[in-house]
């Protein structure tokens, strides 16, 4: 029928695990920018030119908002992920319990 809907248990599993591992990769991917792009290694960057401390505080400015913004991405990953599990175990156990009470129907 057109307006069916069937979930697979184990291809939802299979997905929050892919959330869970852009998740990972992107935090660590943060945490690498944020030892990079921290205000230190920004004015060794930029050295003493005459503008340096307003470009250095743009960039330190940019900088923080970007990591920012790439971590919170990065906990909403973990979070869709870590809901997708739940949803993958709640739906075995509907899928375990509707098969219990055919079997027992049956017998």
């Amino acid at each position: 029928m057109a307006g069916d809907f069937y979930l697979e248990p184990q291809e939802l599993g299979k997905l929050a695990s892919a959330f869970d591992t852009r998740a990972y990769d992107l935090g660590r991917a943060v945490k690498s920018f944020q030892g990079v792009t921290g205000t230190e290694q920004i004015q060794d960057g930029f050295g003493f030119l005459t503008e340096s401390d307003e470009v250095t505080a743009a960039y330190v400015k940019l900088a923080t908002e970007m990591a920012v913004s790439l971590g919170e991405l990065a906990r909403h990953l973990d979070e869709v992920g870590q809901a997708l599990k739940g949803n993958a175990k709640n739906s075995e156990a509907a899928d375990d319990a509707l098969a219990d009470l055919f079997k027992d129907g049956k017998g």
